[in-house]
């Protein structure tokens, strides 16, 4: 029994179902049918509907659009500070890199007036010269040197002159490989031989570790006055001649002092200078015969021909170097000539 009244429900729900769906989809259809009717017969029905919905939202539509239009508005400023933001940190990185350009080109910049300046200083244009620059200040109360990083890989030797874009800074006094140690002209032991211009007087340009050189040994100091230029002779061999030392400051204590045309506080590149002074002297060839060339007479015939000294020719003189003095051994024309008097007097 149980059985039989499911089966009867469930045939009666399968029904019920199937009546539905088919009255729900007939009902659909004709709905449709109705309005596509009235849209064709009665257009003006539906616009008037809308219309009049249309003005009924309306006013709702213009309450609402205010917090809408502000929340819009506040979103994008949200979004517009994120965008600020991001572009602030952009450009905070891109100025960070443009400052280390901006940096590096400045010192590059430096570097290439400091060369430029180098290359002013009024030198030899012959002479060949390596260019350093100045590592460490190696002096103390008692002496004044710097150390550049030239040696003698770069061809730089002890006596050397050093100078910066302004003239004479000193000379080197000890050599490594790659590095040199430049003794001051402000040094207690420095001596360098200078002229002071106008009138070219000599003098040695001393330094007694203080700010200002002295001049010593002045040959004259009339016509010198505070201003005067200072340069080096190249007497002695180092150091080149011409080279700006600096100018005269004046006198104190019957002692004419010099200041120096650099700041020996700010010096960063040195230039030194590969200057030899010619060592040998080349034979004029005048013509002069060698001492192995000069035969003296075989002492026979100075035995045995005693009185025919006084008859000796022009011939016999050259041949005897007890008969010309010194003068006309050195001067071949002045022989001649003494030769030649010996003969009119015989």
């Amino acid at each position: 029994m149980k059985s039989y009244f499911t089966s009867r429900s469930d045939r009666a729900r399968v029904t019920v179902g199937m009546v539905t769906h088919r009255t729900s989809l007939f009902v659909m259809v004709l709905i449709a049918c109705v309005f596509l009717l009235l849209d064709r017969a009665e257009a003006t029905v539906f616009e008037r509907a809308r219309e009049a919905a249309t003005d009924a939202v309306t006013p709702v539509l213009e309450i609402f659009s205010g917090p809408v239009s502000a929340v819009r508005e506040f979103l994008a400023g949200i979004q517009g500070y994120l965008a600020v933001h991001e572009e602030n940190a952009r450009l905070r990185e891109e100025n960070a890199r443009l400052l280390a350009w901006q940096a590096a080109a400045q010192q590059l910049q430096r570097t290439v007036n400091r060369y430029n300046a180098l290359l002013n200083v009024p030198v030899d244009p012959s002479l060949e010269y390596a260019t350093g620059r100045v590592v460490a200040d190696d002096g103390g109360p008692f002496r004044r040197t710097l150390i550049a990083n030239v040696g003698a890989l770069n061809g730089v030797e002890r006596g050397q002159a050093a100078v910066d874009e302004h003239g004479l800074i000193g000379r080197i006094v000890g050599v490594g490989n790659e590095a040199g140690r430049i003794l001051l002209v402000t040094d207690l032991n420095s001596r360098v031989p200078v002229f002071v211009e106008p009138g070219r007087r000599r003098a040695i340009l001393a330094g007694d570790n203080s700010d200002l050189l002295r001049l010593d040994y002045l040959e004259s100091d009339e016509g010198i006055e505070p201003g005067a230029r200072v340069v080096t002779t190249g007497e002695g061999g180092l150091i080149p001649p011409g080279l700006p030392v600096g100018v005269v400051a004046g006198e104190r204590g019957g002692i004419w002092r010099v200041r120096s045309a650099t700041r020996f506080d700010s010096i960063d590149y040195v230039r030194v200078l590969r200057f030899s002074f010619p060592s040998g002297i080349e034979d004029p060839g005048i013509g002069l015969p060698d001492a192995a060339e000069r035969v003296s007479p075989p002492e026979e015939d100075l035995a045995t021909q005693p009185d025919e000294v006084g008859d000796a020719t022009a011939d016999d003189v050259a041949v005897q170097p007890d008969a010309v003095d010194d003068a006309t051994a050195i001067d071949p024309a002045a022989a001649t000539e003494a030769a030649g008097e010996d003969g009119q007097e015989d």
